[in-house]
């Protein structure tokens, strides 16, 4: 596949981002706006961990490997897990450089404790889609780490959670090619959002932020 063409694809992190709030996924995927919180840094600290890239470590039948770069050219997405656990199994597939087959389990890794919401489920399972495309293989379930709790949480994959990812990648897809940014729909989520100063719920009725950041430029 072309370079360029996968760098037109949305990015599969955005997935959180568009469910905890459309405006947010809007302002950092259209317009480009960025700002970090305590919450982002520790985020980013935690991911730096797990992410090593290239690192291929073999426990037993279990085959680890971190920062594994997906794509699914179906859903026009793009990302990185974590961790790929492949674990030894007849009923797995054959991968590149090793012996025998194995089944495949994408691990997340997140700062907090679950969450009330379906954004890390739904990212999860775009990770899924992405390794069954890649693979042409069956992903039946994944883990998400919470580092507040230390504790694994085991995630199916199911059918009626691929179709409701589908949906929200085509809904994030119609925002996007239109450049679209959703109005301000303020909530007690604002606060730990890390946009909150960018946001600018006051004013949004009129303007976009890119607007009214261009304007301030020449004041």
């Amino acid at each position: 596949m072309d370079y360029n063409e996968e760098d037109q694809y949305l990015m599969l992190s955005g997935i959180q981002h568009f469910l905890f709030c459309r405006r947010q996924w809007a302002l950092i995927h259209i317009e480009q706006q960025w700002e970090e919180n305590v919450k982002t840094v520790e985020g980013n600290a935690l991911h730096k961990k797990a992410d090593q890239p290239f690192i291929r470590e073999k426990r037993g039948d279990k085959l680890v490997v971190r920062a594994m770069h997906v794509r699914s050219n179906e859903l026009k997405i793009t990302g990185i897990c974590d961790v790929v656990e492949f674990v030894r199994s007849d009923e797995g597939v054959e991968l590149t450089n090793e012996v025998g087959k194995y089944l495949a389990y994408p691990i997340e890794y997140k700062r907090g404790k679950p969450k009330t919401d379906e954004s890390d489920i739904m990212q999860l399972t775009a990770q899924a889609l992405c390794l069954e495309e890649m693979l042409l293989c069956e992903v039946t379930e994944g883990y998400i780490f919470y580092n507040e709790i230390k504790h694994r949480v085991r995630v199916p994959i199911t059918k009626e959670n691929k179709m409701k990812l589908r949906k929200i990648v085509s809904e994030m897809y119609e925002y996007y090619k239109k450049s679209y940014t959703p109005k301000v729909k303020t909530g007690s989520f604002c606060k730990s959002c890390s946009l909150q100063d960018l946001c600018l719920p006051n004013i949004m009725h009129k303007r976009s932020v890119k607007s009214y950041l261009d304007g301030r430029l020449f004041e």
